[in-house]
């Protein structure tokens, strides 16, 4: 019997990165989703984490910040993020033949049996990135609690147009 293998796959800052899809113009600009009410910040891409703009935080508190750094801000567009979701899981569900989703942008993969791990989950973030223009990181494991710890342990934050290729210490946990 085959030892169970699983892959988390995650959506960097998957907001963000759905506000950035078909805007070229948002490429290099630090980009930030608020709340239902506009009132705290729920995402922030790398560019805009990099000034200082906290997960959470009251947005007033930055909203001088993200003027003067020109920072584009989006109020949440669940609609959006659920119709991308639906097109990444697609593209996940092509990868293993058992996909559990586990929130907006996360999902487990069965990856028991797969052969040359490394190359399929490079192909899997590659593929995600292609098709749906959400870069991703994955973490591989035992179980589902170790990959969860070897996917935030070993976050892996590709450019949005190239994705590196790890070898499988980098994000293997068991």
């Amino acid at each position: 019997m085959k030892k169970p293998l699983f892959a988390h796959v995650d959506g960097n800052k998957f907001y963000a990165s759905c506000e950035k899809i078909g805007r070229p113009d948002l490429r290099d600009r630090p980009v930030v989703v608020l709340s239902n009410n506009d009132g705290c910040v729920v995402a922030a891409c790398e560019r805009a984490r990099a000034l200082g703009i906290p997960m959470f935080g009251p947005f007033f508190e930055v909203e001088a910040l993200c003027r003067r750094h020109g920072v584009a801000v989006f109020s949440s567009n669940y609609t959006l993020y659920g119709d991308i979701s639906c097109r990444m899981m697609m593209v996940l569900a092509e990868h293993a033949p058992n996909l559990e989703i586990y929130s907006i942008d996360e999902a487990f993969l069965d990856m028991t049996g797969v052969p040359d791990i490394e190359d399929r989950t490079h192909r899997i973030r590659l593929d995600v990135l292609q098709r749906v223009g959400i870069p991703t990181c994955v973490g591989v494991g035992a179980s589902k609690t170790l990959v969860i710890q070897s996917s935030v342990r070993h976050h892996v934050r590709p450019a949005r147009n190239k994705v590196e290729r790890p070898s499988l210490s980098d994000f293997l946990c068991d």
